[in-house]
């Protein structure tokens, strides 16, 4: 199955900063800002994104990524984009607020800020 090569690959964080290099563009330019914006370097802000796959993703997320993944020329780097929009998507959705500030992407949709929002 793609989808478990995928994860099991661009969980490293520097075959992730590799992948991302690859994709380039506006969605890594994206990427590098949302990952200094949480203080980290690329790959290990990607590495968390697919990690946080992983651990989050409903059933119709992974079906996305098999669907975006299969007959493409690179299917590890088309599932690795899908879940990169995927997660910026959701980050971005993230309305919650602790003392006035936004939390890190880190912190958004994570056990932590539900459990502090309680």
């Amino acid at each position: 199955m793609i989808a478990r090569e995928i994860i099991h690959t661009c969980s490293n964080v520097h075959v992730a900063r590799a992948a991302l290099a690859s994709i380039g563009g506006d969605l890594a330019a994206r990427v590098l800002d949302r990952a200094r914006g949480a203080n980290l370097a690329g790959g290990a802000f990607v590495a968390h994104l697919v990690k946080d796959f992983l651990r989050r993703a409903e059933d119709e997320e992974w079906d996305g990524l098999d669907h975006a993944a299969q007959g493409a020329d690179q299917p590890i780097l088309s599932g690795l984009r899908y879940i990169l929009d995927n997660r910026l998507e959701r980050a971005a959705s993230a309305t919650i607020y602790f003392g006035g500030r936004r939390p890190s992407l880190l912190a958004s949709d994570s056990v932590f800020s539900r459990r502090c929002s309680q």
